[in-house]
C-alpha cells in the first residue's frame, strides 16, 4: 500500500493523535499539510515529517470559520498542485455538566468540532469534485458520541453529528469517486492522562513500555500510533470500497459500529394514545431499554493506580 504522489491536509495535527496521523501518512508517501493554532507547534510537526523524510507545510489557523477551510485547501494546491486527502481532527474540550455549562462552553466545541468538520469537508470536497480524481474523507469521531459521557454535551453532541455528515456524505459523495468515513479512536491522550483508572496504562507508555495487555485488548485502548495505520488505509486505493461508515480502533482492537437501528417494534391499530402507551409501552418496548455511556470492566489488582 502506498500513498506516494497524494496530498493530504490533517487539522489539528500539531500534536496528539493528529500528529500520529500525519505521520502515518508522511511515511506512506502523502505530502502533508499540517494545521494547528499555535505556530512553534506547527512548526516542530513539520521539522519532524521533514526529519524523517517526508514532505509537509504548516497553516496555522483555528479551524472553524469557512476562512480557515479555504487557507487548508488552497495551501494543499498552491504548495502541492493537488488534494486526495482531507482528516477532520481538530478539537476542544470544555467539560462539565448539563448545568453549569455556559453558551460560550457549547458553542466553543460545536464551533470547533462540527462547525469545523463541515467547512472543511465542504470547501475540500467541492475542490475534489473539480479534480475529478476522486478522494478520501475521514472524519474523527469518539465513543462519546457513539454512547454519551457524563460531562460532555457539547462534545457529545458535536461528534455525534460528524457521524450523521459522514453518512450524508457517502451518499453525496460516491458519484464523484470520494470515499466520506468516521474513525472512533480510543487513545492515551491528556484527558485521559487525568483519568485514574487509566493510570497503569498511561505510566507505562510515559516509560515507552508496552501497556498492558488488559488495556491493549480488553479495553482496546492503545497509543495514538495504533490509530494512526487506519487512517492510512482508509485513505489509500485498498479502501475505495468503504464509505459511509463509523470504524473503531485502537490497541489491538478494531471495530465497526452499527447503525443506529429499530430493535423492537409494536402496533396498534388506529395508532398510539396515551392510555395504550401507559399500558402496553414496559412489554410492547420497554423491555428492551439501551444502554448509555462506556461501562469499564473492573480493574486487576496489579494495575489499580495509587491511592492518594
Amino acid at each position: 500500500m502506498t500513498l506516494a504522489g497524494n496530498v493530504a491536509i490533517v487539522t489539528g495535527s500539531g500534536r496528539g493523535l493528529g500528529l500520529a496521523y500525519a505521520h502515518e501518512l508522511a511515511r506512506q508517501g502523502a505530502a502533508v499539510v499540517i494545521n494547528d493554532v499555535d505556530e512553534a507547534t506547527a512548526a516542530e510537526a513539520v521539522a519532524g515529517i521533514e526529519a524523517a523524510g517526508g514532505r509537509a507545510t504548516a497553516v496555522v489557523a483555528p479551524v472553524g470559520p469557512t476562512e480557515t477551510a479555504k487557507l487548508l485547501v488552497d495551501t494543499a494546491f498552491d504548495t502541492y498542485g493537488r488534494l486526495d486527502i482531507l482528516v477532520t481532527n481538530a478539537g476542544v474540550l470544555r467539560d462539565t455538566v448539563l448545568w453549569k455549562m455556559s453558551d460560550d462552553d457549547f458553542d466553543t466545541v460545536i464551533n470547533v468540532h462540527l462547525r469545523g468538520t463541515f467547512t472543511c469537508v465542504r470547501e475540500a470536497a467541492t475542490r475534489m469534485r473539480e479534480q475529478g480524481e476522486g478522494g478520501r474523507i475521514i472524519c474523527i469521531g469518539s465513543p462519546t458520541g457513539q454512547r454519551g459521557n457524563f460531562g460532555q454535551t457539547n462534545y457529545a453532541a458535536a461528534k455525534a453529528g460528524i457521524v450523521g455528515m459522514v453518512r450524508t456524505w457517502a451518499l453525496e459523495l460516491k458519484r464523484a469517486g470520494i470515499t466520506a468515513n468516521a474513525v472512533i479512536p480510543v487513545a492515551a491522550t491528556a484527558m485521559t492522562a487525568t483519568v485514574p483508572y487509566f493510570h497503569a496504562a498511561m505510566e507505562a507508555d510515559a516509560q515507552g513500555d508496552p501497556m498492558p495487555d488488559f488495556f491493549r485488548h480488553t479495553l482496546g485502548f492503545g497509543t495514538a500510533a495504533d490509530v494512526a495505520p487506519l487512517i492510512a488505509y482508509l485513505a489509500s486505493d485498498a479502501a475505495a470500497e468503504v464509505t459511509g461508515q463509523a470504524i473503531g480502533v485502537g490497541g489491538d482492537r478494531l471495530q465497526l459500529w452499527s447503525h443506529p437501528e429499530p430493535v423492537v417494534s409494536a402496533y396498534q391499530a388506529g395508532g398510539w394514545t396515551p392510555e395504550a402507551l401507559a399500558a402496553e409501552f414496559p412489554t410492547a418496548v420497554g423491555g428492551a431499554p439501551q444502554s448509555v455511556g462506556e461501562q469499564f470492566p473492573p480493574l486487576p489488582d496489579e494495575l489499580q493506580p495509587p491511592q492518594a
